[in-house]
């Protein structure tokens, strides 16, 4: 047995189970950055095409030591967290109509799944001509981002509710809004929940993209945007970075609220 599964087997049963959904990120990008730092220092690549993780984390700490850096974030997870709101919003009660009425479900299905094949820098300027070049258009974009992932499990999670549970509740009065709270919903939450932190985290690429095809004074795509006309590789870098290690601490404390709030993992450990 290894050192980390003692030490995992060691903890509380609660704080196990939230032991490698915190740890195997951590593990993964330390991993990432010792090849990142094997291959910029001994590749003979030159830092403008490829700085050492030194010099990115270096120049991500004097932008976060400048105050603006901080501000664009915030603009950026902004976005993305309206958008995520609304593109859940919308595929909720659309993935619960699309499996309880068949012939809703297989009109819509098709039209779905193509509007999927539409590229969001394309899609960027035409929101930006209907809802303006401003945050309305940042979080139209974003909520598409959201949107199929969430509808796909939320379909995914009503239907794999076992037959035989909704035909007892069936015969014991259960139907519509009571049907949908206690039995659909906490028997389909766990895909529910896997769709929202992809979501999510897709929802903070639909913001970049917005930002640096819509414009606006903050936001990190902004940065992305100006490092890149300037050519400056490790401003470049350390923007991408940050996203990186948004991204990951979202989708790690979605995962973790995911896990500390799972009612089986309750019952498992009594």
């Amino acid at each position: 047995m290894s050192g980390s599964d003692e030490i995992a087997r060691a903890l509380p049963a609660r704080p196990r189970r939230i032991f490698w959904p915190v740890v195997a990120p951590v593990l993964a990008v330390v991993l990432v950055f010792v090849v990142w730092w094997l291959i910029a220092t001994f590749g003979h690549i030159r830092p403008i095409f490829l700085p050492s993780p030194g010099a990115v984390v270096a120049r991500l700490g004097s932008n976060i030591a400048g105050g603006g850096f901080l501000v664009d974030v915030g603009v950026t997870l902004g976005e993305a967290a309206l958008g995520c709101v609304v593109g859940t919003l919308i595929a909720l009660p659309l993935g619960y109509a699309m499996t309880s009425w068949q012939l809703f479900g297989a009109a819509m299905s098709p039209l779905i799944a193509a509007s999927q094949a539409l590229p969001a820098v394309a899609i960027a300027p035409i929101l930006g001509l209907w809802f303006g070049f401003g945050i309305g258009a940042k979080v139209a974009l974003c909520s598409l981002m959201v949107f199929f992932p969430m509808l796909i499990n939320t379909v995914l999670g009503l239907r794999q509710v076992d037959r035989h549970v909704l035909e007892a509740a069936y015969l014991d009065g259960a139907h519509g809004a009571s049907l949908l709270f206690f039995i659909q919903a906490p028997l389909a939450r766990k895909a529910v929940l896997t769709g929202l932190r992809g979501g999510f985290t897709l929802s903070i690429t639909g913001a970049v993209v917005a930002e640096f095809m819509i414009g606006g004074s903050r936001g990190l795509g902004g940065l992305v945007s100006v490092a890149a006309n300037m050519n400056d590789t490790t401003g470049l870098f350390a923007t991408v970075l940050a996203l990186c290690v948004l991204a990951v601490v979202i989708y790690t404390a979605l995962t973790i609220l995911e896990e500390s709030t799972d009612p089986t993992n309750e019952r498992h450990t009594r």
